[in-house]
């Protein structure tokens, strides 16, 4: 059995205290195997929030993958926004901007999608898909893959495409050709999962697509501040989102999924 926690989009610089605190307690009670943050660590990209972000991290348990998001790039400044993007980031957070985990039956890789030239919207660029097919295609059948991205590939709602990060269907087909079998992102501030093949045209695999809600800002938009709660253990993935209820973090009911022929299945799920 392997549990993950899924953490995103933090936003320091706008943080509920409380909120922050009680979420590194409820994380080191769930004991993960390995701490996962999808982006946007800060507000702004200021030093400050960076450095509040760090803290915060670090009372989280190693190993650890994170990824920046746009809000990790600055915004006004354009002289740091163009030529430095993510000079605090490595300060603060680390150099690797593809950090690589393998350990407890998985292999992670995380991509970095922030981009100086938009505002919120994310890519994957070609060199980032040949570094998925570098790092994942070799890895054994038997250690579960997976990567991390701060933009979506799957639209919120999970009915229809929608903005989803730029060339996901190239992605896809990198992501496809490893055998990935689960993508974790944030972004959107909403708690979601779906299947890639319900939005992807990919013949007889698919990757568990997994979406965190904004686990301690008070910009939660039309959800309360949540984190992803994975447990992986033999080839069934059950997500538990934790809840933010005012006074502390609750379970909501677990979602279970399954590979039924290749294809990952939610169980319990109307046909």
């Amino acid at each position: 059995m392997t549990r993950i926690a899924h953490l995103s989009d933090l936003h320091f610089g706008r943080v509920d205290g409380r909120v922050a605190d009680a979420v590194a307690d409820d994380v080191r009670r769930f004991d993960p195997h390995l701490v996962v943050v999808s982006g946007d660590l800060t507000q702004r990209a200021k030093p400050a929030e960076f450095a509040a972000a760090r803290a915060f991290l670090d009372r989280l348990k190693d190993p650890r993958v994170v990824v920046p998001g746009n809000h990790d790039i600055p915004l006004f400044n354009l002289v740091w926004r163009f030529f430095f993007p993510l000079r605090r980031w490595r300060r603060y957070v680390g150099e690797d901007l593809s950090p690589f985990h393998q350990g407890d039956g998985v292999t992670v890789l995380g991509i970095n999608t922030a981009r100086s030239f938009t505002w919120k919207n994310g890519r994957v660029s070609a060199e980032q898909m040949q570094l998925i097919r570098e790092r994942l295609c070799p890895v054994a059948p038997g250690s579960f893959k997976i990567v991390v991205t701060h933009h979506p590939f799957l639209p919120s709602g999970a009915r229809k495409r929608g903005a989803v990060v730029g060339r996901a269907d190239e992605a896809m087909r990198a992501l496809d050709a490893c055998r990935v079998d689960m993508i974790l992102s944030g972004h959107l501030h909403v708690s979601e999962a779906a299947a890639t093949h319900a939005f992807y045209r990919i013949e007889n695999h698919s990757a568990l697509m997994i979406q965190a809600g904004t686990a301690t800002s008070n910009r939660t938009r039309t959800e309360k501040n949540s984190y992803n709660a994975i447990t992986i253990e033999e080839g069934v993935v059950t997500i538990v989102v934790r809840r933010w209820n005012g006074s502390s973090f609750a379970s909501e009911p677990s979602q279970e999924y399954a590979r039924v022929d290749g294809l990952w299945s939610r169980r319990g799920a109307a046909p």
